[in-house]
């Protein structure tokens, strides 16, 4: 861009300032990401063809321009050194979904037995995706227009290197906590849990049940049909939607076959038939400083008379 009297608009400005201490990306070369979130982030980014711009941030972000970068619901707020000597405010919005949202979310999370084990557990299966969209909540944008982004830099195109370069550490960000990318959609990672724990709890036998639909007096709740007065059934979720259909076993047949194997086992274990000195044949002559090939010999015999005891044979060979 030329300036009314034919300069550069940025013909002031040099090459960015060096920092010392600076956020810098754990990845020297090639792709910046490990985890499915934080490669998904940024494939959806890259998806957005923004060029040359990612590139640059990249650089940017290895040489440790990003001073601080932090993540709050709906926001993701850096800063960046450029090359003047101040810094440049990066701000970076994505909706954060509402609670009611959430909470639908959740009672999906806390309803499969698998989802609540692998977050409790600290980490995103890769199913999570699917679920929330099935929620109607995106993890990830699905434009490049649902990104408010804002960088304090004279450069006109979005994103610039600035707000590039806090797209990778926010990718780096999300590998290191995979629950800052849901706190960017509105949750925290404590907040989040405890949800998934009491409703998890509530759910399991002897607590009120986490479905809404399955709460007394609710409309069109099944009947239970171990029943008393106003009992309902419980919903069924995990393990047991596979389990359920099976036929129940007394409990003393499931002590009594504990211990058993389910297929036949041979009537002796396999074995391979082998001198008792193998060992010392497969080793070289130790040094004569430990007793030199003598010792292999004395090795050899004490070998053969514990292989004759343990046989219980007086077989002399």
């Amino acid at each position: 861009m030329t300036t009314p009297d034919g300069g550069s608009r940025f013909a002031e400005f040099g090459p960015p300032r060096r920092v010392e201490g600076g956020l810098k990306a754990r990845s020297t070369r090639g792709a910046i990401g490990r985890s499915w979130w934080s490669r998904r982030f940024l494939e959806v980014l890259e998806s957005f063809a923004l060029g040359t711009r990612l590139t640059r941030g990249r650089a940017y972000a290895r040489r440790g321009q990003v001073l601080r970068l932090d993540v709050a619901p709906g926001l993701v707020t850096a800063s960046v050194q450029g090359s003047r000597p101040d810094p440049y405010p990066v701000r970076i919005g994505l909706a954060a979904y509402p609670d009611e949202v959430w909470e639908r979310i959740e009672a999906e999370l806390a309803g499969q037995a698998f989802f609540s084990a692998r977050l409790l557990a600290g980490d995103l299966p890769d199913e999570l995706e699917e679920l929330f969209a099935a929620a109607g909540a995106p993890l990830f944008p699905g434009a490049v227009g649902e990104l408010a982004q804002h960088c304090g830099c004279p450069d006109f195109a979005v994103p610039c290197k600035h707000l590039a370069a806090t797209f990778y550490l926010l990718a780096e960000a999300f590998d290191a906590d995979p629950f800052q990318l849901l706190h960017w959609r509105g949750r925290a990672r404590g907040e989040l849990l405890d949800r998934l724990r009491t409703l998890r709890g509530a759910a399991a036998p002897g607590g009120a049940s986490a479905d809404p639909a399955a709460a007394p007096d609710a409309p069109g709740a099944p009947a239970d049909p171990a029943g008393g007065p106003g009992s309902v059934a419980r919903p069924v979720a995990g393990a047991g939607r596979v389990l359920g259909g099976l036929p129940a076993v007394p409990p003393d047949d499931e002590v009594d076959r504990f211990w058993l194997s389910p297929v036949a086992l041979p009537d002796r274990p396999p074995t391979l038939a082998t001198g008792p000195e193998l060992l010392l044949r497969q080793l070289g002559p130790p040094g004569a400083a430990i007793g030199g090939p003598g010792l292999v010999e004395r090795l050899r015999r004490a070998y053969r008379e514990f292989g004759r005891d343990a046989a219980g044979s007086d077989d002399p060979r």
